[in-house]
């Protein structure tokens, strides 16, 4: 089968690879350069995760997914320690990510005020929690480079998107048996019925240069998540080659057009520099080094969108990330070659196509609006 994969991020780069290996001929198309700088995949780092909440689903397929993210040298298992300013209690993020993991056999090490202030001497304020040993962090724009240049030769090709039309190096519009659409943020534009259920929303992304580089290095700064579901914020440890300390926010966000200038609201610093001087006050007055909007693909309910389209034969879709969707890249690729494939699979049931529906969140998104 011949197949065009639109959009060269994690879900269409692990797409093609998986198709190519299992013997279609695939042209992977993108509008360059490759990583695209404003793909959602491009970036220092993504977290990799377990901790879902009550939602067992998503610890499952991580658990299939984090020893395949093992083996790889870009990935980087600092571990993953959650806090909360108030007592863990049964419904929040926090307590059930613990309970979920508990009862799956992970084993985790309670937090309490003391334990905090001693293992974890950057944070102030938080009373309760509890460390993940299993997980981390992956070198994301890196792992697309990567993938990229193993993308096998035999079977996949990369072409230029020109005007919305595959144009191949020769300069021939292309055509195929079947067209994954994996373009993200940009999926809505090319296929403008799922605009009800699929949307762009910018992330502010912050890099902090601190003084002290021990003090946000791991093992005393993990990866982390602070109140993240009441508030959205999570981070990284220093960077072992930029020298940053990675801080974003995983709420509501800004809507936008993936079309439109990435530009972070005028009052993002001082929204990041609040959070800084409340919880990791050695970083409050740190210098900035870079700044980004990261362009989540939302679905209306936080799943991913990955199924056959039911009115346009010949056409796949794979996007709605919903800011959670990269660290199961070890996945993806084969999720999305079987629906191209008509194949089922354990975790097709919950990505199928649907009509919009009432809105939720994926546990660990925050719902308190930007200028809250």
């Amino acid at each position: 089968m011949q197949v065009l994969v639109i959009g060269a991020g994690i879900y269409g780069v692990s797409a093609a690879i998986e198709l190519g290996e299992r013997g279609h001929r695939v042209t992977l198309v993108d509008p360059g350069p490759l990583p695209h700088p404003l793909a959602a995949s491009t970036d220092i780092s993504k977290v990799v995760r377990l901790d879902y909440g009550a939602d067992a689903f998503y610890t499952e397929m991580m658990e299939h997914a984090l020893p395949r993210w093992r083996d790889d040298e870009l990935f980087h298992e600092t571990g993953f320690v959650i806090l909360s300013r108030d007592e863990m209690r049964p419904g929040g993020f926090e307590y059930e990510s613990h309970r979920v993991l508990s009862e799956r056999g992970h084993r985790l090490d309670r937090l309490d005020p003391q334990q905090i202030a001693r293992r974890f001497p950057a944070w102030r304020g938080y009373r309760d929690g509890y460390y993940n040993p299993a997980g981390g962090w992956a070198e994301s724009g890196r792992v697309v480079a990567r993938l990229l240049e193993r993308a096998p030769i035999e079977t996949v090709s990369i072409a230029r998107m020109d005007q919305g039309v595959a144009i191949s190096a020769q300069g021939d519009r292309l055509i195929a048996d079947c067209t994954v659409v994996a373009a993200g943020a940009w999926t809505p534009l090319l296929l403008p019925e799922l605009a009800d259920r699929l949307h762009g929303i910018g992330q502010p992304v912050m890099h902090f240069r601190p003084r002290d580089a021990a003090l946000f290095s791991p093992p005393a700064f993990p990866v982390w998540a602070a109140d993240i579901a009441r508030t959205g914020w999570y981070g990284f440890p220093l960077h072992p080659r930029e020298g940053v300390v990675k801080i974003a926010n995983h709420g509501p966000g800004t809507p936008i057009d993936p079309r439109a200038e990435r530009k972070l609201p005028a009052d993002a610093e001082a929204f990041f520099r609040a959070f800084l001087r409340d919880s990791l006050p050695s970083l409050a007055d740190a210098p900035i080094e870079h700044t980004r909007l990261c362009l989540y693909c939302d679905s209306f309910d936080g799943d991913f969108f990955i199924d056959r389209h039911p009115e346009r034969p010949g056409v796949v879709v794979a996007a709605g990330g919903s800011g959670h969707g990269f660290k199961f890249a070890p996945l993806l690729g084969g999720i999305i070659a079987d629906a191209v494939e008509g194949v089922d699979n354990r975790w097709a049931h919950r990505f199928r196509w649907r009509e919009r529906a009432n809105e939720r969140r994926e546990d660990a998104r925050s719902v308190t609006p930007y200028d809250a």
